[in-house]
Order: structure tokens, then sequence, then C-alpha cells
């Protein structure tokens, strides 16, 4: 696969976790709303998640059994609390304020967190400086993201 086919085929890969992430909220915000504990919801996600994950892990060859040969910080491994804070948000306020424009704030902090870690290379990102263009990208997309949510 050339690098190109790779970029469409990562793109398309993208695309569709992004598709993803609305059912999640909705399906995982009405389970929430019929358990009455958002909580509750959020815990049998991670229940299916991890079954699911394991599952992967093991068909895709299992646990690699060479040694790590640097040490990981402890940071990396913070991403779930991420993802957890995540869930129970959307689970509690998606019945609540919407499933579309929840996510649509959730687009928005993605917009402003990936132009500031791209432009430092925070957390091992690869370096993207922020240049006038993707500025004007940048303030397209929370444009479209205001567009969306406003009620007119």
């Amino acid at each position: 696969m050339n690098t190109f086919q790779q970029h469409i085929f990562y793109a398309l890969l993208m695309f569709i976790a992004g598709i993803g992430i609305p059912i999640m909220a909705a399906l995982n915000g009405n389970l929430g709303s019929k358990l009455n504990s958002p909580a509750l919801a959020t815990t049998i996600l991670f229940l299916v998640g991890s079954v699911a994950s394991i599952a992967y892990l093991f068909l895709s060859g299992g646990i690699p059994k060479f040694p790590i040969k640097e040490s990981i910080p402890i940071i990396s491994y913070l991403g779930g609390l991420f993802v957890i804070f995540y869930i129970l948000s959307m689970t509690w306020a998606a019945p609540k304020f919407g499933v579309g424009n929840a996510i649509a704030m959730v687009l928005l902090g993605q917009i402003i967190s990936i132009a500031v870690i791209d432009h430092y290379g925070l957390l091992g990102a690869l370096k993207h400086t922020i240049s006038i263009q993707r500025l004007a990208g940048l303030a397209f997309m929370i444009l479209g993201v205001y567009l969306t949510v406003r009620r007119f």
C-alpha cells in the first residue's frame, strides 16, 4: 500500500470511528436514562468494550513477548481517565442537552485541543505549527459547529 492509499485508509477508518461516537452517545445516553444511572450505563459500556478489546488483543496475536526497552511515563496510562470522563459526561448530558449539541461541543473542544497539542508537539504528538491556513480552517470548523448547534 503506498502512502496515498494509507492516508485514504486512515481517513476512512477515522471517519467511520467518528460516525460511531454519536451512535455510542445516543445508545449509552438512552441506556443511562432507562437505568436511571449514567454511572451504571458507563460501567456496562466499559465492560462490553473490555470484552471486545480483550478478544481483539488475543485475535491479533496476544500480548507482545518482547521486553519493554524504555520506561513508560505514568501519564501515558491516564488516557482512560479522559475516556471515562467523556463517556460519563456524555451519558449524563446528552439526554438533557441533545446528542447533537453534546457532540458539537465535544468537537469544539477537540478542535481547540488538537491545535494546541499539534502546535507544541505535546504528549508525543507530531508537531504541526499553526499557520494562517490552519487557523482559517480551525475558524471555519468552529463556525460550522456554531451554525450546527445554533437554533434559528
